[in-house]
């Protein structure tokens, strides 16, 4: 069976033990898709120069936040690697244009959604960076290469967020609704989506103005394309 593309925006690492709407969503997506041989996620938070993949049998948590409760630096998602997955990997991009790097592992726009879905961690796991030297248009194209994988029972998983501009948090106000530029944007996002008008999303500076707003920077955006 063809597994499906999901992107999730993983918000903020509490989503990882606290039960909201937005972890009721993601359980309730997963609980929808065939259980997948293995996971290849690409993460906001592996924003590298070059692209770079993990190679390691067992990963380490990386906790890449500070300021959170205790119970949140004790999560310990247990999933091996996939040597077969990360060979795949490397035959699609190919050897020369992507860098093995066990520097990092499994960080909290991982682990936070994983924890949650798929909670049994028995799904072997690899983690593919961010280039931070490419094009949107480049990692549009990467999207390509790699969807092969969906036909082998891979299931991909690109964690960022559709609207990230943290500076315009209002963090005294934990009942401050959206703004309305950030609703706009998502609904963009969405209708872009829905009509497969993927060359507006990949030429995101012509979104005009309400881009930057969204995205003072593109490394939440980029898992998507």
């Amino acid at each position: 069976m063809k597994m499906p593309i999901v992107f999730i925006g993983h918000g903020s690492p509490m989503n990882a033990i606290e039960d909201n709407k937005f972890t009721d969503k993601w359980i309730d997506i997963f609980k929808t898709i065939p259980k997948p041989k293995g996971i290849l996620a690409i993460s906001a938070h592996w924003y590298t120069k070059g692209t770079r993949i993990t190679t390691v049998k067992e990963p380490k948590m990386v906790y890449d936040m500070s300021g959170f409760p205790k119970e949140l630096y004790e999560i310990n998602y247990d999933a091996i690697t996939d040597e077969l997955l990360i060979k795949r990997v490397e035959e699609l991009l190919g050897t020369d244009n992507i860098i093995e790097d066990n520097t990092w592992g499994y960080d909290h726009g991982i682990w936070s959604i994983l924890n949650r879905v798929y909670p049994e961690q028995d799904i072997p796991l690899v983690v593919l960076s961010v280039d931070a030297y490419k094009t949107p248009k480049e990692h549009y194209e990467v999207g390509k290469k790699l969807r092969e994988l969906r036909e082998e029972g891979y299931l991909i998983l690109g964690s960022g967020n559709i609207v990230h501009n943290l500076k315009m948090i209002d963090w005294n106000n934990i009942n401050a609704k959206p703004l309305d530029w950030a609703i706009e944007f998502d609904e963009l996002v969405k209708s872009k989506l829905n009509s497969q008008d993927f060359k507006a999303l990949v030429n995101y500076n012509q979104l005009g103005s309400i881009f930057q707003l969204a995205h003072p920077t593109n490394e939440h955006y980029l898992p998507m394309l």
